[in-house]
C-alpha cells in the first residue's frame, strides 16, 4: 500500500504547486486536500496518513493549533512564507519547514529526507512546550470535545488545572479537557494576565475577587464564580507584588 498524503493549505496555488510536485513521487497517494486547519483534523482522522504537508498561517486555526487536536501523528513537512516559525517548527519534530515558493530541488529533499527517517513510523510531533511566537495565540485556546473544534478566548477562562497528563481548562459553564502541560500554559498565558498560584492552578487574575487566609499561614484565591483555590506559600508574595498589595 503506498503512503498516504494530505496538503493543508488556505491557498489554492500553494496546494495547487505541492499537488504538481507530488507527480514525480508514484510512490506516494494523495488522500485529501484541505483548505484550512478544521478540514484537516477531519481528513487526518479519516484517512491516517503518513505525511502531511501543513502550512502554518490559516485561518481560524493555526498549523501548530491544528496538530494538537490531532491523535494520529504523520510526517509533518511545514510549507509557509514565513521563515520566523523555522524553530518551533523543528521543535515540534517537523520532518522539514520549506519556504514558499517552493523550490522543486527543495521539495525533492524534503520528501527524501522523510523516507530516510522512516517518519511514518518513528515521527512522534511533541509541540506541548514550545509556547506560541505568533501574536494572537495566547489570546485563544483550541480545544475539541466529542468530535467538535472549539475555540475559546482566554478572557473566558477562569483558571487551569493540573489533571495527570492533561490540563483542565475551566470556564463560567464548562470544563475542557486538553492534552498540554500547566509549564505550557504558564509560560503562554503569563502576558494575558495569567499567573501559576499553585503547582496545580494557574489563575486569570481578571476573575479575581478577593484573597481570604485559610489555617495558618495559608490563603485561597475567590474568584467570580466563587471557585476556591489554594494558592502555595512560594506564590503567594510573587501574587501580592502582582496585585500591588
Amino acid at each position: 500500500m503506498k503512503p498516504k498524503v494530505i496538503i493543508i493549505d488556505d491557498e489554492p496555488l500553494a496546494r495547487s504547486i505541492v499537488k504538481k510536485y507530488l507527480e514525480e513521487f508514484n510512490d506516494l497517494e494523495i488522500v485529501a486536500e484541505c483548505s484550512n486547519g478544521f478540514e484537516g483534523v477531519k481528513a487526518i482522522e479519516e484517512h491516517q496518513p503518513d505525511l502531511i504537508f501543513l502550512d502554518i498561517q490559516m485561518p481560524k486555526i493555526n498549523g501548530f493549533e491544528m496538530l494538537e487536536l490531532i491523535d494520529v501523528k504523520p510526517g509533518v513537512i511545514f510549507t509557509t512564507a514565513f521563515d520566523e516559525y523555522a524553530i518551533k517548527a523543528f521543535d515540534s519534530s517537523a520532518v522539514d519547514y520549506l519556504l514558499k515558493p517552493l523550490s522543486k530541488d527543495r521539495f525533492r529533499k524534503a520528501i527524501d529526507k522523510w523516507k530516510a527517517t522512516n517518519t511514518s513510523e518513528n515521527n512522534k510531533n511533541n509541540v506541548d512546550e514550545i509556547y506560541s511566537k505568533q501574536p494572537d495565540e495566547h489570546l485563544r485556546i483550541v480545544v475539541k470535545e466529542k468530535g467538535n473544534i472549539q475555540i475559546l478566548l482566554t478572557s473566558t477562562v477562569f483558571f487551569i488545572e493540573a489533571y495527570d497528563d492533561y490540563v483542565k481548562i475551566h470556564t463560567q459553564d464548562k470544563t475542557y479537557l486538553k492534552k498540554k502541560t500547566m509549564n505550557y500554559y504558564e509560560k503562554s498565558l503569563e502576558k494575558v494576565g495569567f499567573f501559576r498560584i499553585h503547582r496545580s492552578f494557574i489563575l486569570n487574575i481578571n476573575h479575581l475577587t478577593r484573597i481570604e487566609s485559610f489555617e495558618k499561614n495559608s490563603y485561597r484565591a475567590i474568584l467570580t464564580n466563587g471557585e476556591r483555590l489554594a494558592i502555595s506559600r512560594n506564590s503567594y508574595s510573587e501574587l501580592k507584588r502582582i496585585l500591588g498589595m
